[in-house]
């Protein structure tokens, strides 16, 4: 049996969850020399060369429709990333997380019955709560992180839908192909971001950190996750993300949260574990 397979599902969800988040924290000690864009273009070219390195997509035929979903799908990837990392050099970044909830909730809403609608009233509960805090405490600035972050969860949303289809079949392969068309589709406006890179072996060797934290462990982990656990197991986990990334946006990044935004993080969290009841690649947290 591999190691892997000893470690309980639950455990395994913590380990992504808390990757994903320090590879933020990391990503936004980078945002003074790389600017937030350069570093959300760096982690998915990064992460396509570890993914295509590990997965070889050269190996198989590829159909030219098959590569133009593949391309939508990592092109959606891609700037879910981008806004996401605009969001979180204005906001803190348990409220970010929470915030891009909405995307995934709202899905799930249109897709399913009373159940997700209630999800759905009970996260727009919590996002005013957030919202209302952060433009009282952030001002102008906060309100361009709160557009970025309505950007973010809309790309979410769109990752979710194109990824049932994409994660039908060799799903990680796919994925590494896909984040390559992303990083390919934005290079002409971020490729220039990241010419500081090429001067600094410390920076090169920090993006390729966030990009390992941030997307090569998690989306391995979560192929490994999704086949072992229930419906509801999987919303639990998931309705614990918020919270996770505000205790390491508080230890790392010193953002403490308010306590209405604390009562904010709960109805998210409770909307997603009322509505994330699909178990398929695609619905764990990408940021």
């Amino acid at each position: 049996m591999r190691t892997v397979d000893r470690v309980p599902a639950p455990a395994l969800f913590v380990l992504s969850g808390l990757t994903q988040y320090v590879g933020a924290a990391l990503a936004f000690s980078l945002f003074p020399a790389l600017g937030a864009a350069g570093v959300a273009w760096l982690r998915v070219v990064v992460a396509a060369v570890v993914l295509i390195a590990w997965r070889r997509p050269w190996r198989r035929r590829w159909a030219g429709r098959e590569l133009a979903l593949v391309a939508a799908f990592g092109t959606t990837l891609a700037l879910m990333n981008l806004f996401f990392y605009l969001a979180i050099d204005r906001l803190p970044l348990g409220t970010a997380v929470a915030l891009e909830f909405l995307g995934p909730v709202t899905v799930a809403a249109v897709a399913g019955g009373r159940r997700e609608r209630l999800g759905i009233g009970l996260a727009a509960a919590g996002v005013v709560l957030l919202a209302g805090v952060t433009l009282e405490v952030g001002g102008p600035e906060a309100g361009a992180g709160l557009l970025a972050i309505a950007g973010a969860a809309a790309c979410w949303a769109g990752y979710i839908v194109l990824g049932r289809r994409v994660a039908v079949s060799d799903g990680v392969t796919r994925l590494g192909v896909g984040m390559a068309a992303g990083a390919l589709v934005l290079s002409p406006l971020l490729a220039p971001l990241a010419a500081p890179v090429l001067g600094s072996p410390r920076l090169a060797a920090a993006v390729v950190g966030v990009a390992v934290l941030s997307s090569v462990v998690p989306y391995a982990i979560e192929q490994v996750v999704l086949r072992r656990v229930q419906a509801a197991t999987f919303a639990v986990l998931l309705a614990t993300l918020p919270a996770t990334a505000a205790v390491v946006g508080a230890v790392a990044l010193g953002q403490w949260p308010h306590p209405l935004e604390l009562l904010g993080l709960a109805a998210v969290s409770g909307a997603i574990a009322m509505t994330a009841r699909r178990t398929d690649p695609g619905t764990a947290e990408p940021a």
